[in-house]
Protein backbone atom coordinates (compact mmCIF):
# COMPACT_ATOMS: atom_id res chain seq x y z
CA UNK A 1 0.00 0.00 0.00
CA UNK A 2 1.46 3.32 -0.89
CA UNK A 3 1.46 6.28 1.33
CA UNK A 4 -0.07 9.58 0.82
CA UNK A 5 2.97 11.12 -1.00
CA UNK A 6 3.79 8.17 -2.86
CA UNK A 7 0.15 7.92 -4.10
CA UNK A 8 0.10 11.46 -4.98
CA UNK A 9 3.19 11.41 -7.27
CA UNK A 10 2.03 8.32 -8.71
CA UNK A 11 -1.43 10.27 -9.84
CA UNK A 12 -0.10 13.14 -10.70
CA UNK A 13 2.69 10.95 -13.29
CA UNK A 14 0.31 8.22 -14.43
CA UNK A 15 -2.79 10.57 -15.01
CA UNK A 16 -2.57 14.29 -14.85
CA UNK A 17 -1.22 13.96 -18.07
CA UNK A 18 -4.50 13.06 -19.17
CA UNK A 19 -5.87 16.86 -18.53
CA UNK A 20 -6.83 18.57 -21.56
CA UNK A 21 -7.87 15.05 -23.08
CA UNK A 22 -10.25 14.83 -20.57
CA UNK A 23 -11.37 18.36 -20.36
CA UNK A 24 -12.20 18.09 -24.72
CA UNK A 25 -14.50 14.79 -23.86
CA UNK A 26 -16.03 16.80 -21.11
CA UNK A 27 -16.64 19.77 -23.01
CA UNK A 28 -17.82 17.52 -25.74
CA UNK A 29 -20.14 15.95 -23.30
CA UNK A 30 -21.30 18.69 -21.45
CA UNK A 31 -20.72 22.19 -24.27
CA UNK A 32 -20.08 24.24 -21.20
CA UNK A 33 -16.99 25.26 -20.11
CA UNK A 34 -17.67 25.71 -16.49
CA UNK A 35 -19.53 22.08 -16.34
CA UNK A 36 -16.51 20.74 -18.43
CA UNK A 37 -14.37 22.08 -15.31
CA UNK A 38 -16.08 20.31 -13.00
CA UNK A 39 -16.91 17.52 -14.33
CA UNK A 40 -12.89 17.04 -15.20
CA UNK A 41 -12.48 17.90 -11.59
CA UNK A 42 -15.00 15.47 -10.29
CA UNK A 43 -12.90 12.98 -11.87
CA UNK A 44 -9.73 13.18 -10.88
CA UNK A 45 -10.97 13.37 -7.32
CA UNK A 46 -12.76 9.68 -8.11
CA UNK A 47 -9.99 8.51 -9.67
CA UNK A 48 -7.59 9.92 -6.96
CA UNK A 49 -10.25 8.29 -4.01
CA UNK A 50 -10.47 4.90 -6.25
CA UNK A 51 -6.65 4.62 -7.14
CA UNK A 52 -6.08 1.76 -5.22
CA UNK A 53 -8.90 -0.34 -7.37
CA UNK A 54 -6.32 0.93 -10.39
CA UNK A 55 -4.45 -1.86 -11.91
CA UNK A 56 -1.08 -1.22 -13.01
CA UNK A 57 -0.25 -1.93 -16.12
CA UNK A 58 -4.11 -0.98 -17.30
CA UNK A 59 -4.83 2.34 -19.84
CA UNK A 60 -4.95 5.10 -17.25
CA UNK A 61 -6.44 7.07 -20.22
CA UNK A 62 -9.35 4.78 -20.85
CA UNK A 63 -9.80 4.49 -17.28
CA UNK A 64 -10.14 7.62 -16.39
CA UNK A 65 -12.33 8.69 -19.64
CA UNK A 66 -14.82 5.85 -18.13
CA UNK A 67 -14.79 7.13 -14.79
CA UNK A 68 -15.95 10.59 -16.72
CA UNK A 69 -18.36 9.08 -19.20
CA UNK A 70 -20.45 6.97 -16.04
CA UNK A 71 -20.23 10.25 -13.85
CA UNK A 72 -21.63 12.44 -16.64
CA UNK A 73 -24.35 9.80 -16.69
CA UNK A 74 -25.12 9.27 -13.30
CA UNK A 75 -25.33 13.34 -13.22
CA UNK A 76 -27.87 13.63 -15.53
CA UNK A 77 -29.77 10.84 -13.96
CA UNK A 78 -29.77 12.68 -10.73
CA UNK A 79 -30.93 15.78 -12.26
CA UNK A 80 -33.90 14.47 -14.36
CA UNK A 81 -34.79 11.73 -12.38
CA UNK A 82 -35.26 9.86 -15.46
CA UNK A 83 -35.50 6.09 -16.47
CA UNK A 84 -31.96 4.15 -16.10
CA UNK A 85 -32.03 3.66 -19.75
CA UNK A 86 -31.17 6.04 -22.25
CA UNK A 87 -28.61 7.08 -25.44
CA UNK A 88 -26.98 9.84 -25.36
CA UNK A 89 -29.49 11.71 -27.67
CA UNK A 90 -31.60 12.18 -24.96
CA UNK A 91 -29.15 14.19 -22.79
CA UNK A 92 -29.56 17.16 -25.30
CA UNK A 93 -33.11 16.50 -25.99
CA UNK A 94 -34.72 16.23 -22.76
CA UNK A 95 -34.09 18.35 -19.49
CA UNK A 96 -35.87 19.02 -16.81
CA UNK A 97 -37.78 22.28 -16.39
CA UNK A 98 -35.21 24.51 -15.62
CA UNK A 99 -32.93 23.79 -18.46
CA UNK A 100 -35.77 23.14 -21.53
CA UNK A 101 -35.14 26.12 -23.03
CA UNK A 102 -30.84 25.92 -22.79
CA UNK A 103 -31.89 22.59 -23.96
CA UNK A 104 -34.17 23.22 -26.92
CA UNK A 105 -32.09 26.64 -28.37
CA UNK A 106 -29.06 24.33 -28.31
CA UNK A 107 -31.36 21.33 -30.14
CA UNK A 108 -32.41 24.23 -32.45
CA UNK A 109 -28.71 25.28 -33.49
CA UNK A 110 -28.00 24.08 -37.26
CA UNK A 111 -24.36 23.94 -36.28
CA UNK A 112 -22.61 23.54 -32.33
CA UNK A 113 -19.53 23.33 -31.75
CA UNK A 114 -17.87 20.17 -30.90
CA UNK A 115 -15.58 21.95 -28.41
CA UNK A 116 -12.93 24.32 -29.48
CA UNK A 117 -10.59 22.53 -28.63
CA UNK A 118 -11.57 19.54 -31.09
CA UNK A 119 -12.14 22.25 -33.83
CA UNK A 120 -8.50 22.92 -33.61
CA UNK A 121 -7.62 19.47 -34.42
CA UNK A 122 -9.69 18.87 -37.08
CA UNK A 123 -11.26 21.69 -39.84
CA UNK A 124 -14.34 23.22 -39.55
CA UNK A 125 -16.34 21.32 -42.66
CA UNK A 126 -15.16 17.75 -40.85
CA UNK A 127 -16.82 20.09 -37.39
CA UNK A 128 -19.71 20.49 -39.14
CA UNK A 129 -20.09 16.87 -40.46
CA UNK A 130 -19.47 15.45 -37.41
CA UNK A 131 -21.46 17.74 -35.19
CA UNK A 132 -24.55 16.70 -37.94
CA UNK A 133 -23.96 12.58 -36.79
CA UNK A 134 -26.09 11.19 -34.29
CA UNK A 135 -24.62 11.63 -31.04
CA UNK A 136 -23.97 8.06 -30.78
CA UNK A 137 -21.79 8.17 -33.77
CA UNK A 138 -20.17 11.65 -33.34
CA UNK A 139 -19.23 10.20 -29.70
CA UNK A 140 -17.52 7.07 -31.24
CA UNK A 141 -15.30 8.60 -33.63
CA UNK A 142 -14.40 11.07 -31.27
CA UNK A 143 -13.42 8.69 -29.23
CA UNK A 144 -11.57 6.49 -31.96
CA UNK A 145 -10.51 8.66 -34.36
CA UNK A 146 -9.55 11.82 -32.55
CA UNK A 147 -8.40 9.95 -28.83
CA UNK A 148 -7.38 6.44 -30.92
CA UNK A 149 -8.84 4.33 -28.53
CA UNK A 150 -8.71 0.53 -29.27
CA UNK A 151 -11.87 -1.57 -29.94
CA UNK A 152 -11.32 -3.04 -26.50
CA UNK A 153 -10.98 0.45 -24.50
CA UNK A 154 -13.95 1.94 -26.35
CA UNK A 155 -16.04 -1.65 -25.56
CA UNK A 156 -15.07 -0.64 -21.69
CA UNK A 157 -15.48 3.48 -22.15
CA UNK A 158 -19.04 2.79 -23.81
CA UNK A 159 -20.17 -0.60 -21.44
CA UNK A 160 -20.98 -2.27 -25.16
CA UNK A 161 -19.87 -4.95 -26.86
CA UNK A 162 -17.07 -5.02 -29.15
CA UNK A 163 -19.40 -6.11 -32.01
CA UNK A 164 -21.23 -2.87 -31.57
CA UNK A 165 -18.46 -0.80 -31.20
CA UNK A 166 -17.14 -2.13 -34.46
CA UNK A 167 -20.46 -1.71 -36.27
CA UNK A 168 -21.15 1.69 -34.94
CA UNK A 169 -17.66 2.84 -35.91
CA UNK A 170 -17.88 1.40 -39.67
CA UNK A 171 -21.42 3.36 -39.73
CA UNK A 172 -20.14 6.58 -38.17
CA UNK A 173 -17.33 6.89 -40.37
CA UNK A 174 -19.40 5.78 -43.50
CA UNK A 175 -21.78 8.26 -42.40
CA UNK A 176 -19.34 11.36 -42.23
CA UNK A 177 -17.25 9.81 -45.28
CA UNK A 178 -20.58 10.69 -47.19
CA UNK A 179 -20.95 13.83 -45.69
CA UNK A 180 -17.85 14.84 -46.56
CA UNK A 181 -17.65 13.68 -50.15
CA UNK A 182 -18.93 17.09 -51.85
CA UNK A 183 -16.16 18.92 -49.51
CA UNK A 184 -13.40 16.34 -51.06
CA UNK A 185 -14.39 16.78 -54.33
CA UNK A 186 -14.65 20.72 -53.40
CA UNK A 187 -10.24 19.82 -52.83
CA UNK A 188 -9.63 17.52 -55.47
CA UNK A 189 -10.18 14.36 -54.12
CA UNK A 190 -11.25 11.69 -56.19
CA UNK A 191 -14.02 8.91 -55.01
CA UNK A 192 -12.24 5.35 -54.33
CA UNK A 193 -14.69 2.73 -55.92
Amino acid sequence: MMTDKEKEAYFNLKFIPFLQQLYNYAFYLTKDEDDANDLVQDTFIKAFRFMDNFQDGTNEKAWLFKIMKNGFINDYRRKTNKPVHFSFDTIYEQGDSEDSDDLNEIADNDYIQTTDAYKGLIGDEVTRALESLQSDYRQIILLADIEEFSYEELSEILEIPIGTVRSRLFRARNLLKDKLKAYGKNLGYKEKR
